[in-house]
């Protein structure tokens, strides 16, 4: 037996295109705010944190490692294990512990960035 099958119009996905865009601009201008700070207070200009890759980047120098090796995040598996590993050291540079690093710095990363962008937490680069 033949199901039938729902045609949906143009004006429906065009409606859908524009509210999930609008999500995303919301989510990447709230995660860029919480950047900006986390920037700001790791002594680097906060307005780097605008950049879509620049941002990635400036991450992995946070973490005390050279930004070149922010291109790791281009191969796939490497690419989640090094993301884990940079928010485990980002997290360590601002004292926080490796658990907490993983959950809200990199699981979660939105949250756990507006906590140490706002919250009183003092960057010392990792060793």
């Amino acid at each position: 037996m033949l199901e039938a099958q729902t045609i949906t119009s143009g004006a429906d996905l065009t409606s859908l295109y524009t509210t999930s865009g609008f999500f995303a601009l919301i989510w990447y201008v709230l995660v860029a705010v919480a950047l900006w700070r986390v920037f700001d207070k790791a002594g680097y200009p906060g307005i780097l944190a605008i950049i879509p890759i620049v941002n990635i980047f400036i991450l992995v120098k946070i973490a005390g490692y050279s930004a070149w090796l922010g291109l790791l995040y281009l191969i796939p598996i490497v690419g989640w294990v090094f993301s884990i590993v940079v928010a485990v050291r980002v997290g360590k540079g601002f004292g926080k512990g490796g658990a907490w690093s993983f959950f809200l710095l990199w699981l979660i990363a939105f949250v756990g960035y507006f906590i140490i962008g706002f919250g009183k937490s003092v960057y010392t680069k990792p060793a």
